[in-house]
């Protein structure tokens, strides 16, 4: 439950923002940021569920201007179908549907098959009305048709991709509003709104499988490395055994001690197996074998093994708060939308054992995710008080005081001194790469890039290996410079030195969207998707994965190149 080196400095959205991905998740939200920069409208819940409901027009919707006259003509084949048309119109608007559908009926019949674009009309007009009625398969079968008349018939699209979306055939759904969105050249504030749902409802379906059937996968060294450094009262590291056979628990620590993690769960399982009379370790063989379950997403036998340690009441207190600790991170972790249950473990963790600075550490942390800074700073500073000679746990008080200042625009003297206490902590924490990390951060905000790119080469120079912060100096280089060339070169030097950094692939995929490589984008997705551990970052890595699909079926199926689909934001 860290962050800086260990995830991402820029939020999903930002990231977007940042390298222009067309069609991915929070395409509204850019859409509508860059409209109320430019003076447009702001996006309210009001004018969301407007736009969201919004009754999609009938078309040629006009007088009676074709109805016959006293001794006129006979009506053209096409005037008759306008005839029937108008009825058809003047039916709908009145809600007597089926008569509606009748008279687009006879439109069709009259209507020649030349006269391609008055088809589609009546073809579109027919659906609307099957879709008051929530005859999803007839709405679909028009549409088509009126497409096929009308290849770039937007209403059409997004009629259909609703009814898809009854259907519950959210990749068709998908397909069809990305179409309306190149149709529209990504102007159409209703179409961008339905898009971004439909892509989180895929998002999500697509989330909820994966994660029901994710593989075992360890994160690698470095990232191990850098979650248990966030502890500094584990009382797993801080255990010395002896043995002149090592098996069981002993076996486990001595694996942890030497970064040979991947057989750690198998050793910790021999030592709780064993009988009574033979285990030594139990408790601290369930505390480190549900550890690693929660790291290799195996979140229900997590919390079998850290709430068996939790529930015994006569268990050492430091194990007992470790195991709370870490049961709020997989609470938050798989119930984000109640955070909540999270905070209930670590109040109980505080109650058995008030002096653990970890508690303080890792509850501030998440009082920052959910933007309760005034919290987060006074569990930070009950940390630091506990543990004086953490730099993570000081340079998070520090950002967490940045935060706040910034949210509450203190004057420019309130920040200088953050500042300067900035600049202490990384001389006084020169081999911590969460200082430097953090500090960057700061300084990108404030345009600061050079100085950002500086402490991001200290940082490397530390962690030669922390694929993290290569990523975020590559972040960095579009950010400042523009640079994508030495961007990708960075982030691919990311994935040579850890192939399981899934931050890498994810944002290489993104860039990759951009550049109109979309095959290519779609694999690291796929990698990135491999390595995901949460239900979360799976759903938003799916969303990007699906609109990158969409985006190919879409060109390919209106013979569009991938470069003339790419929105101008």
């Amino acid at each position: 439950m860290t962050t800086g080196s260990t995830g991402s400095t820029f939020p999903k959205w930002q990231l977007a923002l940042l390298i222009g991905a067309p069609v991915a998740i929070g395409l509204g939200y850019l859409y509508w940021r860059k409209s109320a920069d430019q003076g447009g409208d702001k996006l309210t819940k009001k004018k969301l569920a407007d736009l969201k409901d919004k009754t999609i027009s009938l078309d040629g919707d006009s007088s009676d201007a074709t109805k016959q006259q006293p001794d006129a003509k006979p009506l053209t084949g096409r005037e008759l179908a306008q005839q029937h048309k108008n009825s058809g119109n003047a039916h709908f608007r009145v809600g007597r549907y089926d008569q509606a559908i009748s008279e687009y009926d006879a439109a069709i019949e009259h209507c020649p098959t030349y006269e391609a674009t008055d088809r589609a009309t009546y073809y579109q007009n027919r659906a609307a009305a099957f879709e008051q009625l929530h005859n999803w398969p007839a709405v679909i079968k028009d549409c088509t048709s009126a497409i096929e008349c009308n290849p770039a018939y937007t209403k059409a699209l997004v009629r259909r991709a609703k009814a898809y979306e009854q259907q519950h055939d959210l990749p068709k759904a998908l397909e069809d509003i990305t179409a309306a969105c190149i149709v529209d050249r990504f102007q159409n504030k209703t179409t961008l709104v339905t898009a971004d749902r439909i892509l989180r409802e895929l998002g999500q379906q697509h989330g909820k499988e994966a994660m029901s059937g994710k593989k075992e996968i360890y994160p690698s060294k470095q990232f191990l490395r850098s979650y248990f450094s966030s502890f500094n009262n584990d009382p797993i590291r801080k255990l010395v055994v002896a043995s002149s056979e090592p098996k069981g628990f002993i076996k486990a620590k001595v694996m942890f001690d030497k970064g040979e993690y991947e057989g750690i769960v198998a050793a910790c399982t021999e030592e709780i197996e064993s009988s009574e009379s033979e285990s030594e370790y139990k408790l601290e063989a369930l505390l480190l074998r549900g550890t690693f379950y929660n790291l290799i997403a195996c979140y229900d036998a997590a919390k079998q093994d850290l709430d068996a340690v939790i529930e015994l009441e006569t268990a050492d207190k430091r194990l007992r708060s470790n195991a709370l600790i870490k049961r709020a991170s997989l609470a938050m972790q798989t119930e984000p939308e109640t955070p909540g249950e999270c905070f209930k473990y670590f109040t109980k963790a505080e109650e058995i054992d008030g002096t653990n600075g970890d508690i303080y550490h890792h509850r501030g942390q998440v009082y920052i995710l959910i933007d309760r800074m005034d919290d987060a700073i006074a569990d930070f500073e009950q940390a630091y008080k506990l543990c004086p000679t953490s730099g993570i746990i000081a340079t998070h008080l520090c950002y967490a005081s940045y935060r706040m200042a910034a949210q509450n625009r203190q004057d420019e003297s309130a920040l200088a001194r953050i500042k300067t206490r900035f600049n202490e902590i990384v001389q006084q924490y020169a081999d911590c790469v969460e200082c430097y990390s953090i500090l960057a951060q700061v300084l990108t905000e404030e345009q600061k890039f050079d100085e950002a790119d500086s402490c991001f080469v200290k940082a490397l120079a530390v962690e030669p290996d922390n694929a993290q912060i290569y990523v975020h100096r590559g972040l960095l280089q579009l950010q400042w410079k523009g640079d994508i060339d030495e961007g990708v070169r960075l982030i691919k030097k990311a994935i040579q030195i850890d192939g399981k950094c899934e931050f890498a692939y994810e944002t290489l995929g993104t860039i990759e969207v951009q550049r109109g490589n979309l095959v290519e984008a779609i694999k690291l997705f796929e990698t990135a998707i491999e390595l995901s551990r949460t239900e979360m970052s799976l759903v938003h890595l799916y969303s990007l994965k699906d609109a990158a699909i969409a985006q190919v079926n879409v060109a390919k199926n209106m013979g569009l190149s991938i470069s003339s689909i790419q929105p101008n934001f």
